[in-house]
């Protein structure tokens, strides 16, 4: 049974870090590109970074760069999300998705699993 769960979310003030984790079960995270999306309150679910497995690229968001790094552990079977100097707009419920390609996608539709979110709230 193909499984991801997210962990690592809670409540930061605003420039503190956070790293969520995505576990995945069920299959081997190695063959496929791994993305993380997050929904904030009222607004649609967007794509926040990706971890390409063809060429093992990552790609972030444009408010991202700088603040956020995505990596994978094949050991573990789990990707992460390193979250820096956070901002209240961050503030979201974040997905992983896996995509059953090599190649990113920034369309939510294009990935084949979701885990069940965790959230997480920047505010003072």
């Amino acid at each position: 049974q193909v499984q991801l769960v997210e962990s690592g979310g809670g409540l930061v003030q605003p420039g503190g870090s956070l790293r969520l984790s995505c576990a995945a079960s069920g299959f081997s995270l190695d063959y496929y590109a791994i993305g993380w999306f997050r929904q904030a309150p009222g607004k649609e679910r967007e794509g926040v970074s990706c971890f390409s497995r063809r060429d093992g690229s990552r790609y972030y968001a444009d408010s991202e760069k700088g603040r956020f790094t995505i990596s994978r552990d094949n050991a573990k079977n789990t990707v992460y999300l390193q979250m820096n100097s956070l901002k209240p707009e961050d503030t979201a419920i974040y997905y992983c998705a896996v995509r059953q390609r090599y190649a990113c996608s920034g369309y939510e539709a294009d990935y084949d699993y979701w885990g069940q979110g965790t959230e997480v709230t920047v505010s003072s």
